[in-house]
């Protein structure tokens, strides 16, 4: 699954203002509401709170994927932000988090989910993708570097030169 199917340029924040997992979630679901008409910010707040309560997504290196099914949702849609300095995140390998990709799937897409899931992790987890986003502050450009193709980075070149 391409990240162009989940995330538009619309849906990329490169300078998220929080200072903790609660404020960073309830700013996550504020942005994620401008873009799903059919939810509100408190029900994607909400459904993101739940999975943090399973445990947290914050899967380690800065990174955090909190991710939800709300209902209401019929697909798959992703949203990317780097916070203006990293926090707590109650993550994993217990570093700060920088790196946040909220995924929100409608209740019965277990395999959409969990393919969207993986690619993101899959991205965020090279090396060099993750200097390449943290050194780029243009949201047109963090874009392009998180929407190319099997890591081809063209596109993401002629944004950052």
């Amino acid at each position: 699954m391409p990240l162009t199917d989940l995330l538009t340029p619309e849906a990329v924040i490169p300078a998220l203002k929080c200072n903790s997992k609660k404020q960073a979630l309830q700013e996550l679901a504020a942005h994620a509401a401008t873009l799903i008409p059919d939810l509100t910010e408190r029900e994607i707040y909400d459904t993101l709170v739940q999975r943090e309560r399973l445990g947290s997504t914050g899967i380690g290196d800065g990174i955090a994927i909190p991710h939800g099914k709300p209902e209401k949702l019929d697909r798959v849609v992703g949203l990317f932000a780097r916070a203006e300095r990293p926090f707590d995140f109650d993550a994993l390998d217990g570093q700060p988090v920088d790196l946040m990709f909220l995924l929100l799937a409608p209740e019965n897409a277990g395999a959409d989910h969990l393919k969207a899931l993986a690619r993101v992790a899959r991205v965020l987890r090279e090396p060099a993708m993750l200097e390449r986003i943290r050194a780029t502050r243009d949201p047109d450009a963090l874009y392009a570097l998180l929407t190319e193709t099997n890591g081809a980075a063209q596109p993401a070149r002629a944004a950052l030169a």
